[in-house]
């Protein structure tokens, strides 16, 4: 699909980086918290995990707003549309229990991926790619390892 799309954001910044990987820090401490936290405290623990995936699975959705915002009508439709479906089952995922909803939000960030592995590429971000890689697999991992203690 040919794009109108300026790429001038075709490689992340240091900055972008410094807080993309920062933000794996949620994740990270939130599942290890999980493990060794008292279990009358897991359940807190285990919202708190499920609530940081599930918004960033809606920040992840919001990108494709940006994308679809760029582009002419006749393309943006897909971007409009996927925009929202994280955050809606992000949405779903918070508010089952911790042991099917963890794994669900990994799911979902994984699905995140696997579309904007697609998409990237199409408007000029292939550069993001192995970023979006290594944030994805850490948040996966950490949603599955709390949700096999939760």
């Amino acid at each position: 699909m040919p794009s109108s799309i300026d790429s001038s954001l075709s490689a992340p910044s240091l900055l972008a980086r410094r807080l993309g990987y920062a933000g794996l820090l949620p994740f990270v401490v939130l599942a290890a918290l999980l493990w060794i936290v008292r279990a009358d405290v897991q359940g807190f623990v285990a919202i708190a995990l499920a609530g940081y995936g599930a918004v960033i699975a809606s920040f992840l959705g919001g990108v494709h707003w940006g994308i679809a915002a760029r582009l002419p009508a006749q393309q943006a439709g897909f971007h409009y549309a996927w925009g929202v479906a994280p955050s809606l089952m992000g949405w779903v995922a918070v508010v089952m229990p911790a042991y099917a909803g963890l794994p669900l939000l990994g799911l979902i960030l994984s699905a995140c991926y696997a579309v904007d592995r697609r998409s990237y590429p199409q408007v000029g971000w292939s550069a993001w790619l192995g970023m979006r890689w290594h944030l994805t697999v850490v948040a996966v991992l950490s949603c599955l390892l709390g949700a096999a203690v939760a």
